[in-house]
């Protein structure tokens, strides 16, 4: 019996030791069993592991970085003016006609900026239709899975009322009409739907093809919208009425702005010790630093989400597990769409296709003149591989602050867990500082590139393609490295740019939404 027992007992702390070992291994093979709980701890082979810097003899040179009193001039000095002003306003200010009794309703996909290009054509497509516009439907986002609404996010009442005298909008339709409901659409073909309005359609597809809908049922739903209405050869007041809408109908709701204000307020008066002491009211935050003079500062929007990863095909350092994570990401949710992915890594970069890590972007912002003591704001969502990830970032820049560093749990209570209002604080916090400028092209980045143009604000466009060929000299140094980043920058940093053939009025706004001076 003690033999057997003996035994028994062996194979039994064998069984627990393998029962152990396979438990380690398992959430590591098998992540999408575990779930977050399987980030909590970094494996070897995680995804999540931090990079190591992959420039290190540049960033050996960023991290001794001197600047002169008269580069630090130079890059913080505003615009000059260019010669243009914004100008939204029809040249022939065409009166409103009775209120039609026709509705145009839309339904928008995308995150934020995305949306917000698509509330602008709507109400170009209500004119150009002489009907009444529902404040469009905004989809649940299917990556951030927000479901915030227009109302959430834009001020309704600031955007009926600025667009009084062009479009009649309402919050909701008539009774005879609540039966059109996206629910109502989505189970099944309804005759007034129209789902096939093809991308960038002329004024004349919607008068031949959604206009018979509205006079025969009285109302017209469009989806998918958008991307639907073209930039070209259409009516001057029409491209003058979404410039209308961008710039000046399309404000964010008063919790977001005063919570925008909080954050600029506190990184021109940055308070001693925030997050320990405890933040006062902004009021008393303002009283307590009205002898100390404003301070500047810059914001970097960092677009590193593991979506944007996957779908830009590129390899980013993080190794084989990284690999393989972004491959099997890029297949189940693109589904084989990626045509980046044809190419090498090295011809995406030839080729300034590939996003900048934060490493890179640290790297060209230090080359740029910003110096360790520059007040930097990072717009950002999610990182893909968090805090690890942008540490080479925080190491450049060590006065870097985001939404949570600078704000209260409190302060953030209304946005918290929302992509589209983060991402609405970003931007109101972009649009008030000295410079902005983005890791990656992309909606918010061209947004905001448009929107500070039309302010004659100082923007910095990283020179996409210069910097894919410079990243892949390993032997280039950092003097040769600041020159060449220095001389590839000087044009841009906000000059105006005027829209050429094709090219989306969200993203050029001269000449369709500007005069010259």
């Amino acid at each position: 019996m003690n033999l057997y027992n003996s035994h028994n007992h062996q194979h039994q702390s064998q069984r627990m030791a393998l029962a152990g070992l396979f438990m380690i291994l398992l959430p590591i093979f098998m992540p999408n069993l575990f779930g977050p709980l399987s980030r909590a701890s970094p494996s070897l082979f995680s995804e999540w592991n931090a990079p190591k810097p992959r420039h290190l003899s540049l960033l050996k040179g960023a991290l001794n970085r001197e600047s002169s009193i008269k580069q630090q001039s130079e890059l913080w000095s505003p615009l000059a003016n260019q010669g243009w002003k914004p100008c939204v306003e029809s040249p022939s200010f065409p009166s409103l006609p009775e209120k039609s009794q026709r509705y145009l309703q839309v339904f928008l996909d995308g995150g934020l900026n995305q949306q917000r290009m698509g509330i602008c054509d709507a109400v170009a497509v209500a004119k150009v239709l002489n009907a009444t516009l529902v404040i469009p439907h905004l989809e649940v986002n299917p990556v951030w899975q927000d479901f915030s609404s227009f109302t959430d996010i834009f001020d309704v009442d600031h955007f009926i009322s600025v667009l009084h005298n062009d479009v009649h909008v309402v919050k909701e339709l008539p009774l005879q009409y609540s039966w059109s409901t996206r629910e109502y659409y989505a189970t099944g073909i309804r005759a007034t739907r129209i789902k096939t309005a093809p991308l960038h359609a002329s004024a004349n597809w919607y008068l031949e093809n959604v206009l018979p809908i509205m006079q025969s049922y009285g109302i017209a739903a469009v989806a998918p919208f958008s991307h639907r209405l073209a930039f070209d050869n259409l009516p001057v007041n029409i491209q003058r009425l979404r410039c209308k809408v961008n710039f000046e109908a399309l404000v964010f709701v008063p919790h977001i702005r005063t919570l925008g204000e909080t954050l600029v307020h506190r990184l021109r008066h940055p308070p001693a010790n925030f997050q320990n002491s405890g933040a006062g009211s902004l009021q008393e935050e303002r009283h307590a630093s009205e002898r100390v003079g404003a301070e500047q500062f810059v914001v970097l929007h960092l677009r590193f989400d593991k979506d944007m990863a996957a779908h830009s095909a590129c390899n980013f350092g993080g190794g084989k597990a990284e690999k393989l994570a972004l491959a099997k990401y890029r297949q189940t949710i693109w589904q084989g769409r990626v045509l980046n992915s044809q190419f090498t890594d090295e011809e995406l970069r030839n080729q300034g296709r590939c996003p900048l890590t934060p490493e890179e972007i640290g790297l060209l912002l230090a080359a740029l003149g910003f110096d360790n003591n520059t007040r930097l704001y990072l717009a950002s969502h999610k990182v893909y591989g968090g805090e690890a990830r942008i540490s080479t970032l925080r190491k450049l820049f060590p006065l870097m602050e985001d939404k949570k560093s600078l704000a209260s749990e409190e302060d953030l209570a209304k946005v918290e867990g929302r992509a589209s209002l983060l991402a609405a604080v970003d931007y109101y916090v972009s649009m008030q500082s000295d410079i902005f400028i983005s890791a990656s092209p992309g909606n918010m980045h061209n947004a905001l590139l448009a929107h500070r143009a039309y302010l004659n604000l100082k923007t910095i466009r990283p020179n996409m393609v210069l910097l894919g060929h410079i990243f892949l000299n390993k032997s280039m140094g950092w003097s040769e490295f600041q020159h060449r980043v220095i001389n590839g920058h000087k044009n841009r940093q906000g000059q105006i740019r005027l829209r050429k053939e094709k090219q989306s009025i969200y993203t050029y706004p001269a000449p369709d939404c500007m005069c010259e001076a």
